[in-house]
């Protein structure tokens, strides 16, 4: 049998069934039977069904409305549907109403089904590639700024992996720019629910006043000011994702409705009664400590446990420093090619002040840097090839700026001294210079 070339028959004409079996099973192809709509239904709930020839009359229902279920049960599945009364009406509504890939009348030739079989799962198969492909475009796109190779990082990026198609609430934790934003993104694009909605809201730039109106939506006279009725955020997500960033600084009223919203599933407007019904993944983020939240107060200890279902902590630039040359060299490139002109190249001082910062700021922080601890940069100055040029380059640089002072440059790089001896070893660097 052909791999992955199962043909559901639902037909309750013995002749026309043995027809069609014959004619398949000689292509190779299974063949599953069914004589009508319920006993169809129950197959493809017992096994993979990757095409049907469904008759348009049955004798328990209509085979445009198996059409519609079986459509439903897996949109990739086509159908061709059979009838002996050929009709312009019938076919339009096969094809555009039911979404049937062909209709085909009685008598018809077996050439003719198997080629129209044949064409059905080439683009089965066509969709299916498509998607694939659309789903990885989106998670390169997702991981394409997140730049860098250091382990901590890898680790994050295994979390990711690892847990974006689970429904789980994910709570992002990390210094501010350190990249949070973009491991959430990630977390949306690699999920089930990329194609629905990706709804941000940021906690602490809204003032507590109107967050509870931007979260909940309100209904006409809530409140002095409100003339129209508002959807909050929370239903704009709906089938998508909602990350809350920085969640700590929510009022605690507000972080009490929140977990109402997320234990009951359902959200009701400011001056509404209605409960709409509500489903989005949660993603959340903060820069502070949420145990010490929990403790000060600031953070609600039930709403804690609802949120961190899964917890990524996003390492601080200095946790990374190898990742520095890398992370520069990007960001210059970029700057290049939107700015069309060449960079002032970086002097050896300059770039071991790179190496020595301690960036508070981050990766945000080194992406906006001028002067100060890291003057201009270019492209020609920082290291280049692969991570492995990359990271003999960095040891270089930082041994020779310290006159090859293996505990300087160490803590330049951000590593023990007996990992840079070993790194040294690794790379073929001498103790001392030539």
């Amino acid at each position: 049998m052909k791999q992955g070339r199962t043909i559901l028959v639902v037909d309750d004409e013995p002749t026309i069934v043995d027809g069609l079996r014959l004619t398949l099973e000689a292509e190779g192809y299974a063949v599953r039977i069914a004589g009508g709509v319920q006993t169809a239904m129950s197959v493809v709930a017992q096994s993979d069904v990757h095409a049907a020839i469904v008759d348009l009359m049955l004798p328990d229902g209509d085979g445009l409305a198996l059409t519609r279920e079986l459509k439903k049960r897996d949109p990739g599945l086509e159908v061709i549907i059979v009838t002996a009364y050929g009709s312009v009406r019938k076919a339009m509504e096969a094809t555009k109403g039911a979404g049937a890939f062909y209709v085909l009348e009685k008598p018809f030739d077996p050439d003719e089904v198997l080629g129209h079989v044949r064409n059905m799962l080439e683009h089965r198969k066509l969709v299916a590639e498509n998607a694939d492909l659309k789903r990885r475009l989106a998670e390169q796109v997702a991981d394409s700024e997140i730049i860098g190779s250091a382990p901590t990082l890898k680790r994050v990026l295994e979390t990711v992996a690892s847990v974006a198609e689970a429904d789980a609430n994910v709570l992002i934790v990390g210094e501010s720019g350190t990249g949070k934003e973009l491991i959430a993104n990630a977390l949306h694009e690699r999920s089930q629910r990329r194609e629905g909605p990706w709804i941000k809201i940021n906690c602490a730039a809204l003032p507590k006043d109107l967050i509870e109106s931007e979260l909940f939506g309100h209904t006409k006279g809530a409140f002095t000011g409100a003339t129209t009725d508002k959807v909050g955020l929370l239903e704009e997500a709906h089938h998508g994702s909602l990350l809350l960033d920085e969640i700590i600084e929510m009022p605690q009223d507000l972080q009490a409705k929140l977990l109402r919203v997320l234990e009951e599933r359902v959200v009701r407007r400011l001056g509404g009664t209605k409960a709409v019904p509500i489903d989005f993944r949660l993603i959340s983020s903060t820069n502070r400590s949420p145990e010490i939240a929990v403790r000060d107060g600031s953070l609600r200890q039930d709403l804690y446990f609802r949120i961190n279902t899964v917890t990524i902590a996003v390492p601080a630039l200095r946790e990374r420093r190898e990742d520095i040359p890398i992370l520069v060299r990007a960001f210059l490139e970029r700057y290049t090619a939107k700015h069309a002109r060449p960079i002032d190249a970086i002097a050896p001082e300059a770039y071991r002040r790179l190496l020595a910062h301690s960036w508070p700021g981050n990766v945000r922080e080194l992406q906006h840097a001028d002067g100060g601890a890291a003057p201009t940069i270019a492209p020609s100055e920082v290291p280049s090839g692969s991570l492995e040029e990359i990271e003999r380059a960095s040891i270089l640089k930082a041994l020779e700026s310290t006159r090859w002072n293996k505990q300087a440059a160490a803590a330049l790089l951000g590593l023990r001294r007996p990992t840079l001896y070993s790194k040294m070893r690794k790379h073929g660097i001498p103790q001392r210079p030539s």
